[in-house]
């Protein structure tokens, strides 16, 4: 499959981009800095402003499918760099006609009660509010567009690098957690869940999520 992948060389960017080419798709890596990426077969990076709407559009015409992992970590002001690129994100895909956008959410945004999501929760950690805020407002965005087929996947409430094991569960709206109360999964087990979905659709504009 030929894929354009939005944040290739960041924290689950570089995930999927290993479990991509693990898994002989072709993948046209876009990042702001795509020096940093190794080279290997069946990869070819590029540099991508997106934030640049209508040079994006132009660029993600032709592929198959594209991912998104963007991110606005980096920045000083991370919800609002983070909702100008995805809105450009999801416009560009539109423009573009891409088949299928697949989203990389948050966990902020799953419900742990009745009308209650994670990040509205008392011991929600600060640090993490902003991109948590950020994902929430991206999902309504997906919902909202009316011609796109897009998917959001949802990470468990701990994502760290670890094992790859191809064992999990997957659910829906609702935050998912062990017998133990925790909610985790591992870096490379939630780059086989999204990679799964982009092979095999299972959830076409709906957002769902991953945990052990």
């Amino acid at each position: 499959m030929k894929i354009a992948l939005i944040g290739a060389t960041g924290f689950i960017g570089a995930a999927l981009l290993k479990e991509a080419l693990a898994r002989q798709h072709q993948v046209t890596a876009f990042a702001g800095h795509p020096g940093k990426l190794a080279a290997a077969a069946n990869l070819t990076p590029a540099a991508i402003d997106v934030l640049d709407q209508a040079r994006l559009a132009e660029a993600l015409k032709g592929f198959d499918a594209v991912l998104s992992a963007f991110s606005g970590h980096a920045q000083g002001d991370v919800c609002d760099y983070y909702m100008r690129g995805i809105r450009s994100i999801i416009g560009a895909a539109t423009q573009a006609g891409v088949p299928r956008l697949l989203v990389v959410g948050g966990a902020g945004s799953l419900y742990v009660a009745p009308n209650v999501q994670l990040v509205d929760t008392p011991d929600f950690p600060a640090q993490w509010k902003a991109s948590a805020e950020g994902a929430r407002q991206a999902l309504k965005l997906l919902k909202e567009e009316q011609t796109l087929n897009w998917t959001m996947l949802s990470p468990a409430a701990m994502i760290a690098p670890g094992e790859r094991t191809g064992k999990f569960r997957l659910g829906t709206d609702q935050l998912l957690t062990d017998a133990q109360g925790n909610s985790t999964i591992s870096l490379e087990d939630y780059a086989v869940a999204m990679i799964d979905e982009l092979e095999k659709p299972a959830h076409p504009r709906q957002r769902f999520t991953v945990a052990y």
